[in-house]
């Protein structure tokens, strides 16, 4: 009679865990039949099959009783009348926890399923930094839940096949556990393109018949050479997983025969040194192909990964890809993160693993403090997630890993987030570049600071780690916040001055009273948010006076000076409006817009009338008399269609003291119409631009543009 999956388990358990524990999962295991009693999967096989298979997966990686009990009851918890408690109770508190890092937010409601996926993962991985068997009980489940996916809906499995896809077989990689990350590839593939996996399968199938004796011919030709060479190797042939294959005909371009490199080989060897001898043996058999060699001992991958890669031309122009590496490389590029369980030899290179894993997790808990929300700690988790590295160092000779495509900016915050936030300049290989350079491998960079600096909102556009865009906005939000106060602070000081109040006389006493019936922690905070338009400052005031009329210190109300005086230099907490370009001589007018604080309009703003609403609150501005600054504006020319008309236009500008920002043109019959964005420190500075520009011949008409057309 054939052995049940239980059975298996703990026979399984039984060859590395002592009886007490194999104890406790006997009675986990009767634990969750009795919990999932009567129900079923979409299968129609008992739900308490799938806990069994989960643990099934767990225990080749020799995990301990905990996992594999945690394992056993993941669904519990979620899909029965059982609480995290009564399992606490009966199997302790680490078992527990382990539990409820697995199961979902299904109590809380959400706007959307992209936010209810966010916030689980997000749970998840907060569970994950503080316990890494979570994501190990985890990927399990999903390997299992692949394996049966054919039991679900069409709409269901592609959903599934993606987030796995993009999440779970990227998650399987960065912790080293190649086994299960090809699996979980080669399964969303399967099931994301079901025609192009059973076409690339058939294909696979044919070809494997048709190149055994090729593989077979050069397997005994490297053992031949390294014997003869005296180096004690064992040499594996194995065929790449399905996914990588069509990754390959993908990037290349290739059809399936020509995609030559099916197999690639592996050679084990003793110690490192030999790594290096078996690689020189391999140079002398085939010859290799230029430019693909990798050197992943002396440079480890971010999982810990470490092997020697080369290529070389077979026989009958046979392209193989070999890999060198010692057994415990071997064990440890097989099972990853996993290895501190399954083997208790080579402590120093599993410490270094995990070490590696450890700051990986750290700088996501990072990334999640300073994301705004889930969805967007999501976005920084799938782009951290990336399968290719380029290695650059610094100036000391440091070698840091950061993902392809990453620039200056990236590396300038993988090195320390205050070098990321004063950086204003880089030097690549001792040459000043662009801060959005990109790096490639084996640049030497060098970052340049300065004391006052701070991030640039357009590094957003470029910057490709999770950790320079969190911190990039993180200090964004910051610089915001600060100059929304300083504004709020002038806007309520207005508000208190037309009540003939001083923000000065206001005593502690009052703001102690307005905080509380505010909700708000600080007067900074009711700052802010007057500035960025979420308080209204005459209602802060009018609290704020009434507060003070109890203390008996009863005011006269009076006209105030009621105007705020723009400086020019308030920075994010004032936006002068891109639809009518405000420049200092305008007359101008503010509007108070929630979550934005204030934009200045010109009086005489179309945008303005059309979009007027009572939920805004507008105030009267003035530019100050010493305002020192420039500002943008537009204009427009029509010209006579003449050679060289454009570089007297230019010319007079530049003589006339301006800047051009930005310019267009649109051809209209013999003439052209000319879009300048230039930048000006007044009214009376355009009014001198203009004068110069009628003064060219070819200039028809001069006017200025409210906004510049697309």
């Amino acid at each position: 009679m054939p052995q049940t999956d239980a059975e298996i388990l703990l026979q399984e358990v039984s060859a590395y865990l002592k009886p007490k524990d194999v104890a406790q999962i006997e009675s986990a295991l009767a634990f969750s039949r009795d919990a999932h009693q009567g129900q079923l999967r979409q299968s129609g096989d008992p739900y308490v099959t799938h806990p069994i298979a989960v643990a099934r997966i767990l225990t080749p990686l020799h995990l301990d009783a905990q996992a594999i009990t945690a394992a056993l009851l993941h669904d519990v918890a979620e899909d029965t009348n059982i609480s995290i408690e009564q399992i606490a109770e009966q199997f302790g508190k680490p078992v527990a926890e382990l539990v409820d890092g697995l199961s979902k937010l299904d109590k809380l409601k959400f706007d959307t399923v992209a936010d209810a996926q966010a916030e689980n993962f997000r749970k998840m991985l907060m569970a994950m930094a503080r316990d890494v068997r979570v994501i190990l009980i985890k990927l399990a489940d999903r390997l299992h839940n692949m394996r049966t996916l054919g039991a679900v809906s069409k709409e269901k499995s592609m959903r599934i096949a993606r987030e796995t896809m993009d999440i779970y077989a990227p998650i399987a990689n960065r912790l080293g556990l190649n086994n299960l990350y090809q699996e979980l590839e080669d399964l969303s593939f399967k099931y994301l393109y079901p025609n192009r996996y059973a076409v690339l399968s058939k294909a696979l199938k044919v070809a494997r018949g048709n190149r055994r004796e090729v593989v077979s011919k050069i397997l005994e030709a490297i053992r031949q050479r390294l014997d003869e060479n005296h180096i004690k190797a064992e040499v594996r042939g194995r065929e790449k997983h399905l996914y990588g294959i069509y990754q390959k005909m993908q990037s290349k371009s290739l059809a399936f025969a020509q995609v030559l490199d099916i197999y690639g080989f592996r050679v084990l060897v003793e110690d490192i040194p030999s790594c290096y001898l078996a690689l020189g043996v391999l140079h002398s058999l085939y010859k290799p192909f230029p430019g693909r060699f990798k050197d992943y001992i002396a440079i480890p991958k971010g999982n810990g990964y470490q092997s020697l890669h080369t290529a070389l031309f077979g026989p009958f122009g046979t392209p193989i890809e070999v890999q060198i590496r010692t057994h415990e490389m071997n064990k440890l590029a097989e099972s990853g993160v996993a290895s501190h369980w399954l083997y208790k030899s080579s402590e120093a290179q599993i410490n270094d693993l995990h070490q590696k894993t450890h700051q990986w997790l750290q700088s996501l808990l990072e990334s999640l403090a300073q994301s705004g929300d889930s969805v967007e700690f999501l976005e920084h988790l799938k782009v951290d997630l990336f399968p290719d590295e380029v290695y650059v160092f610094s100036p000391k000779g440091k070698i840091y890993a950061l993902p392809r495509g990453a620039t200056a900016v990236d590396f300038a915050y993988s090195v320390h987030t205050d070098i990321g936030n004063r950086c204003v300049a880089a030097k690549v290989n001792s040459e000043l570049v662009p801060l959005r350079t990109e790096l490639r491998n084996g640049d030497r960079v060098e970052i340049v600071t300065a004391t006052l600096a701070h991030p640039n909102p357009a590094w957003l556009s470029y910057v490709v780690t999770s950790k320079a865009r969190g911190e990039i906005r993180h200090a964004l939000k910051t610089m915001h916040l600060g100059e929304s106060a300083k504004l709020g602070e002038r806007l309520l000081g207005q508000a208190l001055n037309s009540l003939g109040l001083k923000l000065q006389d206001i005593d502690d006493v009052c703001w102690e009273r307005v905080l509380k019936e505010s909700s708000a922690k600080s007067r900074q905070e009711i700052f802010a948010d007057i500035g960025l338009g979420r308080r209204l400052n005459m209602v802060i005031a009018r609290q704020l006076a009434r507060m003070n009329e109890g203390e008996g210190n009863r005011v006269e109300v009076g006209s105030g000076s009621g105007i705020i005086t723009l400086l020019g230099n308030e920075g994010m907490a004032v936006q002068y409006a891109k639809c009518c370009r405000p420049i200092p001589g305008d007359p101008i007018i503010g509007v108070i817009k929630s979550g934005q604080g204030l934009i200045v309009h010109t009086h005489d703003c179309p945008t303005l009338r059309k979009g007027r609403s009572g939920s805004e609150e507008w105030m009267d501005v003035v530019w100050d008399k010493n305002i020192n600054k420039l500002f943008e504006v537009s204009i427009k020319l029509i010209v006579a269609n003449q050679r060289g008309v454009l570089a007297k236009v230019a010319a007079a500008i530049a003589d006339a003291e301006s800047n051009i920002e930005n310019v267009h043109f649109t051809n209209e019959g013999e003439y052209t119409a000319l879009y300048f964005t230039l930048q000006v420190n007044s009214r009376q500075h355009l009014a001198s631009v203009m004068r110069g520009l009628r003064r060219i011949q070819e200039v028809i008409r001069i006017t200025r543009e409210k906004s510049i057309p697309a």
